[in-house]
C-alpha cells in the first residue's frame, strides 16, 4: 500500500467522523428536551430514595409533577418539613408541614401470645400464605404471619420480625408505605406519629374464637368505648379502633382493655 492509498484512506474517514458528529449535534439540537429548570432544582432536592411513597413513580416522577403543581411541594413523606421547606422556596409557595406518620403494625401475635395449627417449612413469604391452609400455621387467620414480606420492602430498614410479629423502629420509620402494601394481612398502617394509644390487633372473629386463637386479640367486648371520654374508641366487626384526630391521651381506654390488644405507640 503506498503513501496516497494512506492518505486517501484517512481522508475518508476523517470526514466520515466530520459529518457523524455534525449530523449527531444538528440531532441534538432538533430532537433536544426542553428541561424544566424548577423540576430539575425540586428533583435535586428529594432525598433519591425512589420509595414510591409519595404515590409516584420515584423521585423524579414526584419533581415532575411538583413542577407542573400536580402535587403539593410536602408530598415527600420522607423528606418531612426541611425537604418540604426547600422545595417551597424553589416553587415560590410556603409549605405546609404537614403532620408525620409512622407505620403500626396491628397485631401483638408472636410466638408467646398467638397459638400455632400446624408446622409450616415452606417458602418464608407471607404473600404465598394465601395458597396453604387457613390461611396460615397461626391459630389466628387475621393475625401477623412473621415471615418477613414487610422487612424485605421497606428500604430504610425500619421494621423487623421480633419473636415471629413484625415490629416498627418509629424513629427509622418514614412512612413511604411500602409495607403497608407489602402486608397481605393489611395489618399495618400509617398514624400520626404524635398518636399516643393504638389498638394492636385486626381480628374480626367473635370474642370466644379470638380467644381461643391469641392471648392478646381483640374480642370486641366495648369496654374501651364505653369508657373512653372523647368517644374516640369505636367497635366495628367485633374489633376496636381509635381515632387519632379524637383521642386525648386518657389512657382510660387502654387500661379498661382486658385482652391488652391495646397499646400505647410511644
Amino acid at each position: 500500500m503506498n503513501v496516497t492509498s494512506i492518505l486517501i484512506a484517512a481522508g475518508i474517514v476523517a470526514a466520515v467522523g466530520i459529518f457523524i458528529g455534525l449530523f449527531l449535534g444538528l440531532a441534538g439540537i432538533r430532537f433536544r428536551v426542553e428541561v424544566d429548570e424548577k423540576e430539575e432544582a425540586v428533583l435535586n432536592a428529594l432525598p433519591g430514595n425512589n420509595c414510591g411513597g409519595c404515590g409516584f413513580a420515584g423521585c423524579s416522577g414526584l419533581a415532575a409533577a411538583i413542577a407542573k403543581g400536580e402535587a403539593p411541594v410536602n408530598a415527600c413523606p420522607v423528606g418531612g418539613e426541611p425537604v418540604a421547606k426547600v422545595v417551597g422556596e424553589i416553587m415560590g409557595v410556603s409549605a405546609d408541614a404537614g403532620k408525620k406518620m409512622v407505620a403500626f403494625v396491628h397485631c401483638q401475635g408472636d410466638c408467646d401470645k398467638a397459638k400455632v395449627d400446624y408446622t409450616y417449612d415452606g417458602a418464608k413469604d407471607c404473600r404465598i400464605m394465601n395458597f396453604v391452609p387457613g390461611g396460615g400455621p397461626k391459630s389466628c387467620n387475621q393475625g401477623c404471619l412473621g415471615y418477613g414480606t414487610c422487612v424485605k420492602e421497606c428500604p430504610f430498614d425500619a421494621i423487623h420480625i421480633v419473636n415471629g410479629v413484625a415490629v416498627v423502629d418509629r424513629e427509622a420509620c418514614k412512612a413511604c408505605g411500602k409495607c403497608v402494601a407489602a402486608c397481605p394481612k393489611k395489618l399495618i398502617s400509617l398514624v400520626p406519629y404524635d398518636a399516643q394509644y393504638a389498638v394492636a390487633c385486626r381480628n374480626t372473629e367473635r370474642g370466644p374464637v379470638t380467644m381461643k386463637a391469641c392471648d392478646v386479640g381483640c374480642i370486641g367486648c366495648m369496654l374501651c368505648a364505653k369508657n373512653c371520654p372523647a368517644e374516640a374508641v369505636k367497635i366495628e366487626n367485633f374489633c376496636a379502633s381509635i381515632d387519632p384526630e379524637k383521642c386525648i391521651g386518657c389512657g382510660a381506654c387502654k387500661e379498661k382493655c382486658p385482652k391488652k390488644a391495646i397499646v400505647k405507640t410511644k
